[in-house]
């Protein structure tokens, strides 16, 4: 799975930063979190990589515009939305399917009050506690978009062969430094899977001198047939899928990353020594993993009239 190369946060957003609070629900929607809590718990054990598609989908959200929703509108013959780009055609309906969910479950103890956009952040920080992660507060009070156009995505997301040099130039630009970068990789990729297109050049026809060599039999064998069958894809940590933890730094510096992208990250020196310092150390891992999502999850969010509260996440209220 390849992840947005995120986003800046501008001090213009500052303000609109300051109108979200915690307990923003209390009084309107007493029962958002047991809600969400609940609904996201049954979904992730009956479907295991729902909490990475979801993970997926809210970075994807977020580096397009803000944290706002609008990954979540689905085309129509007047607009093409942002689902409609190519790297977003590759985003798991699982985690579709639980934002629905939980929608429907809200309008019917608070009709019109909760909106998308609040659900997908929460949903996102609640299943990665789930799979073992980290606990990180999520401001509430956002609104929908009341937008959703491809043209919007081509220049914040990132493909799964970008250079080190490309990856931390777009990091900085947006305002993040090379250990933010590093460690929202880590966690993005810790239970993420990948189609096995986006690494296929790694191991047909000749390998990766770089990839371990049993990790490249493995892959050769499950992505045989990659090429008429699009949905073959292989999890990104291949020790402990599924788990949220450290192991990926781990893997990488055993030659075992699936994506050349994140396995760059251990020869280049100035990824290196973060790798080594996640690698090592589980708590500082989570710890800045945490403090990194509390501000992606803040970004360019809509207040007020800048958006809506949407009656179905899948469509504007207007249409």
């Amino acid at each position: 799975m390849t992840w947005p190369l995120l986003f800046l946060l501008f001090s213009s957003f500052a303000f609109s930063h300051a109108q979200l609070t915690l307990d923003y629900y209390a009084k309107t929607c007493p029962q958002f979190d047991s809600i969400v809590r609940d609904i996201s718990q049954q979904k992730q054990t009956e479907f295991p990589t729902t909490a990475a598609a979801t993970l997926r989908v809210f970075l994807h959200d977020c580096a397009v515009d803000g944290c706002d929703a609008s990954i979540l509108i689905k085309p129509t013959a007047f607009n093409k939305s942002e689902l409609d780009y190519d790297i977003n055609h590759s985003l798991a309906g699982d985690a579709f399917d639980l934002i629905t969910r939980i929608k429907t479950a809200v309008e019917l103890a608070c009709p019109g009050v909760v909106s998308c956009a609040d659900i997908l952040a929460t949903t996102t920080r609640n299943l990665i506690v789930i799979t073992g992660g980290p606990h990180y507060k999520v401001q509430l009070g956002r609104k929908d978009s009341l937008v959703s156009n491809v043209s919007n995505v081509e220049a914040h997301l990132t493909r799964a062969n970008a250079t080190v040099d490309l990856m931390i130039n777009k990091f900085q630009s947006m305002g993040f430094d090379v250990k933010d970068m590093v460690v929202l990789i880590g966690g993005g990729h810790t239970i993420g899977f990948v189609h096995c297109k986006e690494f296929a050049h790694r191991i047909f026809p000749t390998p990766d001198p770089t990839m371990n060599p049993i990790l490249v039999e493995r892959l050769r064998k499950m992505c045989a047939n990659y090429t008429s069958n699009n949905d073959m894809s292989a999890f990104l940590d291949v020790i402990s899928p599924g788990n949220f933890d450290n192991v990926l730094f781990k893997n990488l510096m055993k030659g075992i990353g699936v994506l050349g992208s994140d396995q760059l990250l251990y020869s280049d020196p100035r990824t290196k020594p973060f790798v080594e310092l996640y690698a090592n150390n589980a708590i500082a891992f989570a710890n800045d993993f945490a403090h990194a999502m509390e501000k992606v999850s803040v970004y360019q969010v809509k207040i007020g009239q800048q958006g809506e509260v949407r009656k179905r996440c899948d469509s504007i209220n207007h249409i």
